[in-house]
């Protein structure tokens, strides 16, 4: 029989170093899959657009740092309310776990479409302001208004699969996600080849794919879940208290997103002026490097759960022990991809382009980047088990510090000396710095609650 370690910590059984590793690795390996399935997706996708050429590249480079925006927008709304379910099945109120969560659906859904209005109002302005050339302003216009439009169906997606990892069902969304994937790259192909779209077909596509997950999804919370699906007689309130709470721990989310993806345009900037070969390069290099540091963030949702469900049912020594466990996990695989990274980065660009100048250039530059890959998982889990813990205001505060005050400064430095490769550089050290931070705080909090 199966262990279910998330229910021993809730009964206070004793818990071996063995046993943590097991948790840790059974938690994130659906996660990490589901990851890795949505960045090659990613990689399919940018192949096809790629051999479209280079202002085709460029135009979904340009407003990448943008949706990256929205996304973490609509995403960050959804962190309070899962957490708060975490922690709350953890003491064992499931009752108290499902009206959080009905609350959050309200709350998230509402918010989606906010921020769908505010983009679809100046998606015709956004590539201009981001210094664009004329050749690829229209498609990145048209592109993002689509990404935006479709922003509520994610966010349905979104909070319904954080709701499920909360309950310690990671299974079921990493499925959904990887077939997620695989229905992106089907409905790319018919929209941006065999009705001949484009850009916007793959915009299309993205979109598509989302809905069609997000209803199953959604099915498997409300219905098949044992914690969280619905009964009779528990009808829906809206309830402030639970929206505070909520807010508290979602609100320096969203700050930070907002601050983080601000910082990833003004990057873009930075690149833009350096030419369509350069920004083609960067954007399937941040493509290319995605793959990479998903095991990162698949460890770090995996430590948002195990950290809230053990502060819910009050284990804070399985808290410490599991925060150590998941941090070096998260930095040992991380250590691994950083070396295949570098080794296979040639490789991987010819997968993405069959442009000899951009491919050339995006491996110089991934090389670059896999020095950093440890540091930057360091920094990815230990967020992942800050915030499980419901504490994210000081970690977005850091970030917002490395990114402004590492990496853009510098990136504007290099980059007229050094072009491409410049900005690289500046990324790797910050991302060195940043993981460091983290690390020092996750040091400290911890002799702290031993004291």
């Amino acid at each position: 029989m199966k262990k279910d370690y998330l229910e021993m910590m809730r009964k206070g059984e004793p818990l071996t170093l063995l046993n943590l590793i097991a948790m840790t690795v059974k938690l994130s390996i659906p996660t990490i899959l589901a990851q890795v399935s949505f960045i090659i997706m990613e990689y399919i996708d940018a192949a096809m657009v790629g051999r479209l050429g280079t202002n085709a590249t460029a135009a979904i480079g340009l407003v990448s740092s943008s949706t990256w925006l929205l996304g973490g927008l609509v995403s960050s709304a959804s962190i309070g309310f899962t957490v708060l379910v975490s922690q709350s099945i953890g003491a064992g109120d499931e009752k108290g776990a499902r009206h959080i969560m009905k609350t959050g659906f309200a709350v998230t859904t509402s918010f989606s479409f906010a921020v769908t209005l505010a983009a679809a109002g100046v998606h015709s302005y956004l590539p201009h302001w981001l210094g664009g050339e004329s050749g690829v302003c229209e498609n990145a216009s048209s592109y993002f208004l689509i990404f935006a439009l479709f922003l509520p169906f994610q966010q349905l997606n979104n909070i319904s699969a954080g709701m499920l990892q909360s309950s310690g069902n990671m299974r079921a969304p990493g499925i959904l996600e990887a077939l997620m994937c695989v229905l992106d790259v089907i409905y790319n192909y018919i929209f941006i080849f065999i009705l001949e779209l484009g850009v916007t077909g793959a915009a299309i596509g993205t979109a598509l794919s989302q809905i069609t997950i997000a209803f199953p999804m959604l099915y498997i919370l409300l219905r098949r879940s044992k914690p969280l699906h619905l009964r009779k007689g528990e009808p829906f309130s809206f309830d402030k208290k639970v929206l505070k709470k909520a807010v508290k721990i979602s609100a320096p989310v969203g700050i930070e997103q907002l601050i983080m993806s601000s910082a990833y345009i003004m990057s873009t900037r930075i690149v833009a002026p350096l030419g369509s070969v350069a920004v083609a390069a960067h954007s399937l290099a941040v493509t290319a490097e995605s793959l990479c540091y998903m095991p990162g963030y698949g460890i770090g949702t995996a430590a948002t759960t195990m950290i809230g469900q053990s502060v819910g049912a009050k284990r804070y020594d399985l808290k410490r022990r599991l925060s150590y466990v998941t941090t070096l996990s998260g930095m040992a695989m991380m250590g691994i991809t950083g070396c295949a990274m570098f080794f296979l980065a040639p490789y991987m660009m010819k997968a993405l382009t069959p442009v000899p100048e951009i491919f050339t250039l995006g491996a110089e530059v991934l090389r670059i980047e896999a020095f950093a890959e440890p540091m930057f998982a360091a920094s990815i889990v230990v967020s992942g088990v800050f915030r499980g813990a419901g504490d994210t205001l000081v970690p977005s505060i850091m970030n917002l510090v490395s990114m402004w005050g590492v990496r853009i400064p510098l990136s504007a430095a290099l980059a007229p000396k050094t072009g491409l490769k410049g900005v690289w550089i500046a990324m790797c050290i910050e991302l060195c710095f940043r993981g460091a931070i983290f690390l020092t705080r996750l040091i400290i909090k911890n002799k702290k609650d031993t004291q």
